[in-house]
């Protein structure tokens, strides 16, 4: 039991206790070279320690049951459904599956609400630009009729790509075309899914950095990608040079323009973009994803063991 107890465990060390990783794991170099790898551990990261804190309190709740965790789950299930309830465990294992089964449940509810929330804003923001921006056929966007700098996408089945007339004005052909296939890139990869669960952890645990950490960075390292799939087709120079152009305040004004193609990171987007030649991988994304395997592993198989043995030994 001991050793399933260790392997959900473990999963929760860098979610607990890994402030100063997550600060490191931000600011480090290879992340910015190799941005999808640096988005898969984070996620390996968050999902782990969520799996890990449910398989911990279910390992500790079934250990009077059975000398191994899946077992013990499969007499625990056994009894529920033969009515004799939750006999055998004593005040300390009903405190731990009350724990498995209330981290469950708020991080579902969490989820629910950041996913019902960022729906409703979508189709908000769907419907505004609807009204107040005119669709143009030829970079099949909208374009908003003002002079501040703005580019961003509205997410969603029928995803809105939002331009404003300062910012048609303002970049010529090449860089318009970069900034379409950044936004589009946003759009065809579903990036605010990917960035929906960090949001709903950060607001379920405010209180652990690694959480905290990960909601400011995977937006970026979002950011990264889209300007990958852009720079493929349309080349480094003319993204790089939109970026610049945009984030260059107007005229008579003290604040930058409305950077809402990259309203973070833009230094660092900036660098990788101008030396992507000499960025390159190696070996550093096999090792990212190895470690995020290995930190998948065990909540994997404390979770995954109990439904294997309901098929062999049916209850």
């Amino acid at each position: 039991m001991s050793l399933w107890l260790i392997a959900a465990g473990v999963a929760l060390v860098p979610v607990v206790f890994g402030g100063r990783v997550s600060a490191q794991l931000a600011a480090a170099q290879w992340t910015r070279r190799c941005p999808k790898a640096a988005l898969v551990l984070w996620q390996a990261i968050g999902l782990a320690g969520g799996l890990g804190a449910v398989g911990v309190g279910l390992v500790a709740s079934v250990a009077p049951l059975a000398a191994v965790f899946p077992h013990g789950m499969h007499t625990l299930v056994g009894q529920v459904v033969d009515g004799h309830g939750l006999t055998g465990l004593g005040p300390a294992q009903l405190v731990a599956l009350a724990w498995s089964l209330g981290v469950l449940a708020w991080l579902l509810a969490h989820t629910i609400r950041v996913t019902v929330k960022t729906i409703a804003e979508q189709r908000r923001q769907r419907l505004l630009v609807d009204v107040v921006a005119d669709h143009a056929p030829d970079h099949d966007a909208h374009v908003l009729p003002t002079a501040e700098r703005i580019a961003y996408c509205i997410p969603g089945r029928r995803a809105r790509i939002v331009l404003s007339q300062g910012t048609l004005d303002l970049l010529n052909k090449q860089e318009l075309l970069a900034v379409l296939g950044h936004e589009r890139a946003h759009a065809r990869g579903r990036h605010d899914l990917i960035l929906l669960p960090f949001i709903a952890l950060a607001e379920a645990f405010p209180w652990l950095a690694a959480a905290r950490t990960a909601r400011q960075v995977v937006p970026v390292l979002l950011e990264m990608l889209a300007d990958d799939q852009a720079r493929q087709v349309h080349g480094e120079l003319p993204l790089a040079r939109a970026l610049v152009r945009m984030a260059i305040p107007l005229t008579g004004s003290s604040e930058a323009g409305v950077l809402a193609l990259a309203d973070t990171g833009v230094v660092h987007r900036l660098e990788r973009l101008l030396r992507s030649a000499e960025d390159r991988p190696g070996w550093t994304p096999a090792v990212a994803y190895s470690i995020a395997s290995l930190l998948l592993s065990g909540p994997v198989a404390v979770l995954v063991a109990p439904l294997l043995c309901v098929v062999i030994w049916p209850v």
